[in-house]
């Protein structure tokens, strides 16, 4: 299966939260995976945010940080471009959608043109409820 890989799962893995071992195997099982440049900044973010507030150790984020980019490296990172832009600021099945899921949902539904049987990976209960709206198959 191709997925597009969405922040929350993730996160998840980079985390280590109680779903990270799905969304490993999710992500090692697809044929293609695709996420968006929002996935790394909001993860970079995220890092950035526990190491300011003391819930982890620099050297621990910076570890976090280059396994992410060893992942992200062989996946295909779409851009935030006209295209997603427009989409996002339409409506969704599952509203009301935040502005980061409306992103991320657009940028499926972009790739979606480019990638044969994309599915959708995430954690996030609206992005699943739209997406599975939309056709997408979600995982996990």
């Amino acid at each position: 299966m191709n997925l597009y890989a969405e922040t929350s799962a993730v996160l998840a893995w980079l985390l280590g939260e109680p779903d990270a071992s799905r969304v490993r195997r999710a992500l090692a099982s697809a044929t293609t995976v695709v996420s968006s440049d929002l996935t790394l900044v909001e993860c970079d973010r995220v890092l950035i945010r526990a190491v300011t507030l003391g819930e982890i150790a620099e050297t621990d984020a910076a570890d976090r940080r280059a396994r992410l980019n060893a992942v992200a490296t062989g996946w295909h990172v779409l851009r935030v471009n006209a295209d997603v832009v427009e989409r996002a600021r339409h409506r969704f099945p599952a509203e009301p959608i935040r502005t980061l899921d409306a992103l991320h949902l657009a940028s499926a539904l972009v790739a979606r043109g480019a990638v044969r049987g994309l599915g959708v990976l995430t954690l996030d209960n609206r992005i699943h409820a739209s997406a599975a709206a939309l056709g997408f198959t979600v995982v996990p």
